[in-house]
């Protein structure tokens, strides 16, 4: 359970300013760092009797989290998809068609292009009502239920998986990371996304809305790059680029409520920070 108070965010996003502002990051000047610390006073004196007493969140499993959220998932304007969706397409544009595993495919996403671009693919997810939009969206394809710890697919029988903004949710990277190099051929690539962790430590933990109105947040594990290096070297995974997209402006950086009361302390946290890494790797 996690305890979640927007007063605590907002002056989070002041903080992580001043820290830029502290560390010499240009453009935050005196008047930079003199305009955070009168917004702090205003957030305590104003913002704080508007804002409530905060929620105590809850936790719920991928299946259960992403049940909920396979209603909306695919709605315009998820930041982090527009982020990496291009830098994770990019990669995917230099590789010839062949058989493809999407591993957590979600709604189909990424699937949808593999088999557009010609490739043979199966989509596994654990999410039954994400798999259901995903064959709606994705006729061609073919899909499965199923689990990363133990993929529905033999040796060696495939060319291409790919695995997006879904390795956060695994408690551990190596096991996982074995399973991709089991199912790949030798020679085979394997393109993973997620969000960055600088990004979870700005407020970025999935959550959904329960039933009740409740939220409840998916499991995040805070993964460093040597996490991931340390767990894919080992399987014979070798690292062809590792990207870390970065936000871009948004006037909507930090949410409704920071555009409301600190609108440039968010950006200035924000600002340059990733919001996601992409490996991509080949097995030898």
């Amino acid at each position: 359970m996690a305890f979640q108070h927007p007063l605590a965010f907002l002056l989070g996003l002041e903080g992580v300013a001043l820290l830029r502002s502290f560390a010499g990051d240009p453009g935050m000047d005196r008047d930079f760092v003199h305009a955070r610390l009168a917004e702090v006073r205003r957030l305590l004196d104003e913002a704080a009797p508007q804002l409530g007493d905060g929620i105590d969140a809850g936790q719920v499993d991928t299946v259960g989290g992403y049940g909920i959220w396979s209603r909306t998932y695919d709605d315009p304007g998820n930041p982090l998809i527009e982020v990496e969706e291009p830098v994770f397409r990019r990669i995917l544009d230099t590789l010839p068609p062949g058989d493809a595993l999407d591993a957590a495919c979600g709604t189909g996403r990424h699937t949808g292009y593999l088999a557009a671009r010609g490739h043979r693919v199966i989509g596994v997810d654990s999410s039954p009502d994400m798999l259901d939009r995903a064959r709606a969206k994705v006729p061609g394809a073919a899909f499965q239920l199923g689990d990363l710890h133990e993929l529905p697919l033999p040796d060696a029988s495939v060319d291409l998986v790919t695995c997006a903004l879904a390795l956060t949710h695994v408690p551990d990277l190596a096991p996982v990371l074995g399973e991709f190099a089991r199912v790949l051929r030798p020679g085979g690539h394997l393109v993973v996304s997620d969000i960055h962790v600088m990004s979870l430590y700005l407020g970025g933990v999935a959550h959904a809305e329960g039933p009740d109105g409740r939220r409840e947040l998916l499991p995040a594990g805070r993964f460093l790059a040597g996490d991931y290096l340390n767990a894919a070297v080992p399987l014979g995974l070798r690292v062809l680029r590792c990207e870390e997209p970065r936000w871009t402006p948004s006037p909507w950086a930090g949410g409704p409520q920071a555009r409301q009361w600190c609108p440039e302390a968010a950006a200035a946290a924000y600002e340059a920070t990733p919001a996601a890494i992409i490996w991509h790797f080949q097995r030898d």
